[in-house]
């Protein structure tokens, strides 16, 4: 079980290891949302994304022997990076399991970063029974990328530090829009704001077509996607909300969000323009969604979670291109 006690811990373990980032703005952005946009920039965390603060919490919590044994982890990117990362500075080994339509970079930042990568089909093959298979014959801990304890909890320190940054900013009331796949950025977050800021509430942030947490939590339970493939947010991409992710999520959260691709691409093209700051389109639907469906949010401020800026020249050059129509 997740909680606040094992978020702090997590963020004992991760002093000094993971980078503390800022809490971005711009006037600009405020403008075109109506209300003030504080951005969590994530992108700028180790391996280009949040996903090393759950990885290095859940390999660092592991017995000493059984991490030498070397650790096994399956990601359309960020969680690999994030896994093969922390496996390479604990001095141990990994094996990553990625879809072979994840991001070309995705994948040679995974190889480059000393982890064996092993490459599946997302539309006809199981990605948890190739985990599983190889776990056993290898004697591998499989750290999943959002239904594991320590993960959340790692996860969980970006609320913390979101709970700190906005209150220097004055913010103590509204929504804090996270990106969500599997949810366990957004769960750990949500933990952390309901014990250190309760006046923030997490809301998801989802591509059309992909919007498994926002329909599961209008359902009242899990539900899942229909396709697991078609998305430029392939790093969001998950077939339905995790089982340890969902009741947190729908005890904490409040309604999820959903844009299109186009708007996510576009969110991109003015975070470069106005904060600087390099997105993935999965990593944008937070801020697309504070940009683009400001009827649906409330309050004064909306702080957006920045989650990822591992992102294809082709794909970043399409988001660019929206700045000159």
């Amino acid at each position: 079980m997740t909680d606040i006690a094992a978020i702090e811990a997590a963020a004992a373990r991760l002093a000094g290891h993971a980078r503390v980032t800022p809490l971005l703005s711009s006037p600009f952005l405020d403008d075109i949302a109506g209300r003030r946009v504080l951005v969590k920039a994530e992108c700028l965390q180790h391996t280009g994304s949040f996903k090393f603060r759950g990885a290095w919490s859940a390999v660092s919590a592991l017995d000493p022997d059984t991490r030498a044994r070397g650790v096994i982890a399956f990601s359309s990117g960020n969680h690999a990076q994030g896994v093969a990362l922390a496996a390479r500075l604990h001095g141990v080994a990994s094996v990553i399991i990625m879809p072979a339509d994840a991001p070309a970079l995705k994948i040679a930042n995974t190889r480059a970063l000393g982890a064996e990568v092993v490459l599946y089909d997302r539309a006809t093959e199981d990605r948890d029974a190739i985990g599983d298979r190889l776990a056993s014959e290898r004697g591998l801990s499989l750290i999943k990328p959002f239904d594991n304890a320590m993960v959340i909890a790692g996860q969980g320190t970006t609320g913390l530090e979101v709970a700190a940054q906005a209150a220097e900013q004055g913010v103590s009331q509204g929504d804090v829009l996270v990106c969500c796949g599997g949810g366990g950025l957004s769960s750990g977050i949500a933990l952390a704001l309901d014990a250190r800021a309760p006046g923030l509430r997490v809301r998801t942030a989802e591509p059309e077509g992909f919007d498994d947490t926002a329909r599961s939590l209008a359902a009242g339970r899990p539900v899942r996607n229909a396709a697991m493939s078609g998305s430029l947010c392939d790093a969001i991409v998950t077939p339905e909300p995790g089982k340890l992710t969902f009741p947190i999520l729908q005890r904490l959260a409040g309604p999820g969000l959903v844009v299109s691709d186009t708007e996510a691409l576009h969110a991109m093209a003015l975070a470069w323009q106005r904060l600087k700051i390099v997105l993935e389109p999965g990593g944008a639907v937070a801020l697309a969604a504070a940009l683009f469906r400001p009827d649906k949010i409330s309050g004064d401020a909306v702080i957006c979670v920045a989650s990822g800026g591992n992102v294809d020249r082709p794909v970043f050059e399409q988001a660019l291109a929206l700045l000159a129509e």
